[in-house]
Order: structure tokens, then C-alpha cells, then sequence
């Protein structure tokens, strides 16, 4: 840990440094006063380059050469921002030398995976979260808070479709890199139900749908799902890699509903559509950095020993969620799921607000997966 003006920092090194590492997560580092980047983890030595001189970062490494990086003095904690396969082997070599682990969603590709996580980080003592940044966020965090408070009366029914179009070729579009409608946005509408009805699925039905493009030969164009909620609550979300860019969600309750739009940004302003008895009222909730929130969170529990909420067990869940899906689609029939108890979840409490990030940064040898640079 670094000391500045007599408050420590936890020293990150980000692995991968692809698109969305690039423009969301290392210009991130600025805004979080906890947090330090201090070493770049990438397979393209041009990366590397550019990118430690564009913020000034000494330490540089190969995947090859991850280990030195997890052993020299200077790291506290790593920020994995890998494909999905390679989530547990680089979690798990973390831990084993004394290094935090924030990890992006999915946590893994199978629930194996996530297990051996959560276990290398119990046996090294050392912090593992999972980033789910909306659950640091003003306004899916206050749809928590409207749903919890029953403004809405007895929540009844969740509703999303959370859509984008994704290029050929993108790693999105990759079976043996875990892609995949369900592990790469899906996610984020299975998040949303469990927070929202602060419950776990027993009982999921998904189907999937390719009209034939050469993009989606190895994974499905989209995905429709029903997750079964206890006391007769149900969730349906649609996701798709090859339709315009939607990000909504609804939850409707007895005597009113709540619509988020856009729900799962990670920048810009998101809204909320309150409708009781008939009337509906907006509010508008600013563009944050949800990046520096997580470093600063997570840095957090770090220096005052505590364990993060969105914890390995929040990982592996829905990793559980998507493996019962992917079963329901092959089999043509809906899946029982066995979820683990979860007695922590997201509340307002867990705000966190950093300014926006005000430029875009230029990306090396990355792009965007609707194919913008």
C-alpha cells in the first residue's frame, strides 16, 4: 500500500486490456482517492506501452510473466478484466499469493470455477468481489429502496429486455471464451430480479433464437427467459446480441410499477418512471463513474477488513442461474434450481458517486463490441 497525505491506497494491477478496461476502468483510478493503478497485465506489448505512458504506470507484464507481477511488492490487488474462461486460473493465482481479487461478471463459466475461487480466496485470506457495479449505483439502488418500502404494494412481476448489436468477431461471439447472450448481458437481468424481489429463482425456462447469421455460429442470437420466484413471483427477460441497443427493466407491483431506462448503463444519466395509482413521476438520476466506485469500495473493504457484498457467493449464484438456463434450453423443459441463501444484498447504504468521466479515452487495439473504436 502506498501512503498519501497520510491515507493508503490499495495498489492495483489490471489484467486485460481490452475495450472496456480501456475506456471505463483505467481512467477510473483518478477519481477514487483509495485507489492507485500501478502495473498493466496484457498480452499485447503495444497496449502496454502506450497505455503506461498515457497514465504513467512503471510496471508493465505478459501473461506470461503474471506471476511476477502477483509477486513483486508493489501490487495489493488485481482487477480482472480477462474473457470469461480465464476468470478462475487468474483469480485463483492471485490468491495463492496473498493478491485481492476484483473480478468482472461473469465470476466464471461453470459453477466448478467459481467454487475454486471462493476457496483459494478463503484459504489465502485475501478479499474476493465481484463486479457488479449497480450495486454501488444511485438509481438501481433506489429501485431497490421504492420496491423494499412497498410504494409499489407486493411486487409482483420483473420485466427487461436489455439488447445491443455485437460485431463478428467479437470475443462476445466465442463459445470457448464463455460468450454468450446469458453470461455477457443476461446477467445483468438476473441480477436485477434477485435484487429487486431480494429473493433466489427455484425454477427457471429459457428458450433461444438464431435467424442464421455466420456471427452467431457458436452462440445464440437471443435468449428469452422465466425465472420462477418464491410466493408466485415471476421474472422474464429478453436478451440479444443482434438487435438496437435497448436497457430497460420494469417491476410491477399491486398498486403501482417502476420502469428504470436505461437500467444497466454503466455511464451517463439513468431515469425512473414511477407510476402510483395513475400518475407517474420521472426522476433523473446524473452520470457517475461506476468504475471508481468499485475500486473505491472494494479498496475499502480491503483497508477496513470487510467483506464485500457483491461477494463470491453473489458470483457463483448466477453463474448457477445461467447453467439451469443454457440446461432448459437444450432440454426444451424447465429446470429446478437449487440457489444458496443469500442473506446480504445491495441497499442505498452502498452508494457511491465519483464525477463522470469527462473524455473519452483513445483505445489501443481495442473496440467497442458494436465494432466503434
Amino acid at each position: 500500500m502506498t501512503a498519501t497525505n497520510g491515507k493508503r491506497k490499495i495498489r492495483y494491477a489490471v489484467v486485460g486490456l481490452g475495450w472496456f478496461a480501456q475506456e471505463a476502468a483505467l481512467p477510473a483510478f483518478a477519481h477514487s482517492e483509495n485507489s492507485e493503478l500501478v502495473a498493466l497485465v496484457s498480452g499485447d506489448r503495444t497496449k502496454c506501452e502506450e497505455l503506461s505512458k498515457e497514465y504513467g504506470i512503471q510496471h508493465t507484464y505478459s501473461y506470461e510473466e503474471y506471476e511476477d507481477c502477483l509477486t513483486s511488492s508493489e501490487v495489493d490487488a488485481v482487477y480482472i478484466a480477462l474473457p470469461n474462461h480465464l476468470h478462475c486460473d487468474y483469480t485463483v493465482r492471485a490468491a495463492n499469493q496473498g493478491i485481492h481479487i476484483l473480478c468482472e461478471k461473469p465470476m466464471a463459466v461453470t459453477e466448478q470455477e467459481c467454487e475454486a475461487m471462493i476457496k483459494a480466496a478463503n484459504d489465502n485470506g485475501v478479499k474476493l468481489m465481484i463486479a457488479y457495479r449497480l450495486h454501488l449505483e444511485e438509481a438501481n439502488l433506489q429501485a431497490v429502496e421504492i420496491v423494499r418500502s412497498n410504494q409499489i404494494g407486493e411486487s409482483r412481476l420483473f420485466n427487461s429486455v436489455f439488447t445491443q448489436q455485437v460485431e463478428e468477431g467479437n470475443i462476445r461471439l466465442r463459445d470457448i471464451t464463455g460468450g454468450g447472450t446469458l453470461y455477457d448481458i443476461g446477467i445483468y437481468c438476473i441480477n436485477a430480479a434477485r435484487y429487486l424481489f431480494q429473493d433466489e429463482p427455484i425454477e427457471v425456462f429459457a428458450v433461444a433464437a438464431t435467424k442464421g447469421e455466420q456471427r452467431f455460429s457458436e452462440v445464440e442470437e437471443m435468449t428469452s427467459v422465466i425465472l420462477r420466484f418464491p410466493n408466485e413471483r415471476l421474472a422474464t427477460f429478453t436478451c440479444s446480441f443482434g438487435a438496437a441497443s435497448v436497457s430497460t427493466y420494469q417491476i410491477v407491483g399491486t398498486k403501482g410499477d417502476l420502469r428504470v431506462e436505461p437500467a444497466y448503463a454503466w455511464q451517463g444519466e439513468l431515469k425512473h418512471y414511477l407510476t402510483i395509482n395513475g400518475e407517474t413521476q420521472e426522476r433523473t438520476f446524473a452520470s457517475h463513474d461506476q468504475l471508481a466506485a468499485e475500486f473505491t469500495y472494494f479498496s475499502d473493504c480491503i483497508l477496513q477488513n470487510k467483506d464485500p457484498e457483491p461477494s463470491g457467493i453473489e458470483g457463483l449464484i448466477d453463474v448457477r442461474i445461467v447453467q439451469a438456463l443454457y440446461h432448459s434450453i437444450e432440454t426444451g423443459k424447465p429446470a429446478q434450481i437449487q440457489t444458496l441463501d443469500r442473506h446480504q444484498r445491495p441497499t442505498s447504504a452502498q452508494t457511491i458517486k465519483h464525477p463522470p468521466i469527462e473524455e473519452k479515452p483513445d483505445l489501443i487495439h481495442a473496440t467497442a463490441p458494436s465494432g466503434e473504436s
